[in-house]
């Protein structure tokens, strides 16, 4: 399916819960944020209902995302379902890697293709100070897991704040060399203000080939990261807010109020 500005879209991000087990310094406030209720999320069947129109309509990729999807309750029988939807070829999940190790085997067996793990330093002290009570340690047992696991290509998603050559994103670009693993360099963005750049070694940020939707774990159907449309598929149905999304997605990111990177998916 083809946007206003002739793009393909053909990629579904899904975030299947807002709860995450870390409290990074660039994603959320010290004191956390205002969670939805569990009313309010969508049920594992709606998520299916939903991403099976969407593959009706052209959508090919899927990446599972938060929060951080690994702490909702059943994630490795979703994923098996979300596999067997005929018509996805690329099947992702993003995770802060922390509670990977006891997943990474159940998670390839369910059907998982690949997967991308947060690490923005190699440093134990300084990554328990940006993610405020995260153990590096399984971390890298998480990464471990998913070698073993085939869970290839695994790809490093390492926030900087000015650029790549940082020291710490220095290290963790040698730590994947050394271990074959991909990364990628996402600039600290932020929402309000309107400020992205296009990722080093991937493709988010880059508005003029975006194709991609959003999935929140409320049910709404999000155009884009960095703008204010949405639809909620409670309300309209799947398909007319699948639709409505794909009408409205802007030709450029502006500036997001009324969302978080916790709860769209980042």
């Amino acid at each position: 399916m083809y946007d206003r500005y002739n793009r393909s879209i053909s990629y579904l991000r899904v975030s299947v819960t807002d709860r995450c087990n870390l409290r990074c310094s660039y994603c959320m406030p010290e004191d956390g944020v205002q969670l939805l209720k569990h009313s309010d999320i969508l049920s594992y069947e709606e998520i299916l209902e939903v991403i099976t129109e969407a593959v009706k309509m052209g959508i090919s990729k899927v990446r599972i995302t938060g929060g951080e999807p690994l702490v909702r309750k059943g994630i490795v029988s979703f994923v098996n379902r979300v596999a067997a939807i005929e018509g996805i070829l690329d099947l992702g999940l993003t995770t802060n890697g922390i509670l990977l190790a006891g997943f990474a085997g159940d998670l390839a067996q369910a059907g998982l293709h690949r997967i991308n793990i947060s690490l923005d330093t190699l440093d134990p002290g300084k990554y328990r100070e940006i993610t405020r009570e995260g153990d590096i340690l399984k971390v890298f047992e998480g990464i471990d897991a998913a070698k073993k696991a085939g869970l290839f290509p695994i790809k490093i998603n390492c926030v900087v704040r000015n650029s790549s050559g940082e020291p710490d994103a220095r290290s963790v670009k040698e730590f994947c060399i050394t271990n074959g693993l991909e990364v990628r360099f996402i600039h600290e963005m932020s929402l309000a203000d309107g400020c992205f750049t296009i990722v080093e070694n991937g493709h988010g940020g880059d508005c003029r080939n975006c194709n991609r939707l959003r999935l929140t774990a409320n049910g709404l159907i999000r155009p884009c990261l960095f703008n204010d449309a949405q639809f909620s598929i409670r309300e309209y149905g799947i398909r007319k807010a699948l639709e409505m999304a794909l009408e409205m997605k802007p030709e450029r990111g502006t500036v997001n109020t009324n969302g978080g990177f916790h709860n769209i998916g980042g």
